[in-house]
């Protein structure tokens, strides 16, 4: 089929000068979600027609394969699918889609084509106990024959309380001249889309309908009110997901997944976790709260404590972060690795059992197994203009407040005297230190304050 995404909308509610389908939801644009479904059913064409905010629509989704049509001036949804029809094939339907309405699933839109075939309108329907501002379905013997909008509506069309949600699927050469046909005489003066339902039944063409699983797949945005709102539908349906596959959330309300999770059996996760991009959690691994997990595999039966920020990063098995950890990009965590309250790990592998449990920085570093990092340790790694490598070897002893400055590397078993400022190599299973000599002087006053 053809799919036409309609995006060219201003968005006045959002109080924004962002068009209001690049706003995010789970991180990611309105539109991305629509295109997203819409891609997943393999269209022929994928069509997004744009207006307000100029290029920002196209630019935003510039290597995605779309085709863009310009709505200017916007004259109503029948008006902005009339923009589109230059990319459409006739010899196949086309499905209308809202770049607003982010959470349609693609097993309702193929209920809807299902339903329409090849030479049907198929319009998706909803029920509503409270149907106000929305365009009824007026039906005759149970058939669809119109769809009349709120401004136009009698008292008695009123009291209907199914509601179109604006996707329809239609055949593609029939809706051309359906187009060709609209009028906007109406309260609005637009073009309305809703239009090509009389039309169709005038052509003797049969109108059916297909309902979604749930209302919230049919809800738009208008408004950061409604925005907020949407976003917490959507966590809601993550965390009842993560909890049918078996994991522990402590409180389901209070996660945040802007992407994908993966979750293993037996993961807890505690309150008020962000999850973005892509993250995989191993099997029995524990996830403190207030934690930031981006683009993240975590192994199995590992402990993420509290606060910690992880970004792009590989944590092992059994291996402890937290609490106040970060991980930044390029960092991996062998098997039973710990890293410590305030401890940052930036492009640096750390094998097996190595500990670095307090206030140091480990950057561009290579570090072997059972290397003990001491409290205030730091790789000096950059220059002002290049960044150097620091290689530990296995079973290392970095004492507090040991500065590495980096090209350098410890071979393995050394030991690195606490305070120590490492310029040259130092070799393995020998004690290097630099300090320098330590005084007492006798008699010595200490200062006090002069008075004025």
């Amino acid at each position: 089929m053809n799919v036409v995404i309609l995006a060219a909308g201003m968005g006045k509610r959002m109080q924004s000068a962002l068009p209001k389908v690049l706003h995010p939801l789970a991180g990611k644009p309105l539109l991305a979600h629509v295109v997203d479904t819409a891609k997943t059913l393999t269209p022929t064409t994928l069509c997004v027609v744009y207006g307000h905010g100029g290029d920002a629509v196209p630019s935003s989704f510039a290597d995605s394969q779309l085709s863009f049509a310009k709505q200017e001036p916007q004259l109503g949804t029948g008006h902005a699918v009339a923009q589109a029809l230059p990319h459409l094939d006739d010899s196949v339907p086309t499905l209308i889609l809202y770049g607003d309405v982010p959470l349609t699933t693609a097993a309702t839109l193929r209920r809807l084509l299902d339903s329409a075939g090849q030479d049907k309108l198929g319009v998706l329907t909803i029920t509503l106990d409270n149907p106000s501002g929305y365009g009824r379905i007026v039906r005759e013997h149970g058939k669809i024959t119109r769809i009349v909008e709120q401004k136009d509506a009698s008292d008695a069309e009123r009291a209907i309380q199914e509601i179109n949600t604006g996707i329809i699927v239609a055949p593609t050469a029939k809706l051309r001249s359906w187009l060709a046909a609209l009028s906007n005489d109406n309260a609005q003066g637009e073009y309305y889309l809703t239009d090509v339902i009389a039309s169709a039944v005038a052509d003797g063409v049969e109108v059916v309908s297909a309902q979604p699983d749930d209302v919230a797949e049919t809800l738009g945005v208008n408004s950061k009110v409604q925005l907020a709102e949407l976003e917490r539908t959507y966590q809601r349906g993550v965390a009842h997901a993560l909890l049918e596959q078996g994991v522990t959330l402590l409180d389901p309300a209070r996660l945040d997944v802007r992407g994908t999770l993966h979750c293993g059996r037996d993961v807890s996760i505690d309150v008020n976790c962000i999850f973005e991009g892509k993250v995989e959690i191993a099997d029995g691994a524990v996830i403190g709260a207030n934690c930031i997990i981006r683009n993240a595999r975590i192994g199995a039966g590992a402990q993420i404590k509290p606060f910690s920020h992880i970004d792009d990063a590989v944590v092992g098995a059994a291996a402890q972060v937290g609490p106040y950890a970060r991980l930044r990009p390029g960092a991996e965590l062998g098997e039973e690795v710990h890293i410590g309250n305030f401890v940052e790990v930036k492009k640096s592998r750390i094998a097996a059992r190595s500990k670095a449990n307090h206030l140091a920085y480990i950057g561009d570093a290579t570090i072997g197994s059972g290397v003990n990092i001491g409290a205030g340790v730091i790789t000096c790694n950059y220059d002002g203009v290049n960044k150097f490598e620091t290689i530990i070897e296995d079973d290392v002893f970095v004492g507090s407040d040991t500065q590495l400055i980096a090209p350098v590397r410890v071979g393995k078993g050394a030991t690195i005297g606490a305070g120590t400022t490492l310029t040259k190599d130092a070799p393995a299973g020998q004690l290097t230190l630099s300090r320098a000599k330590q005084m007492s002087l006798a008699g010595w006053v200490r200062p006090v304050k002069i008075k004025k």
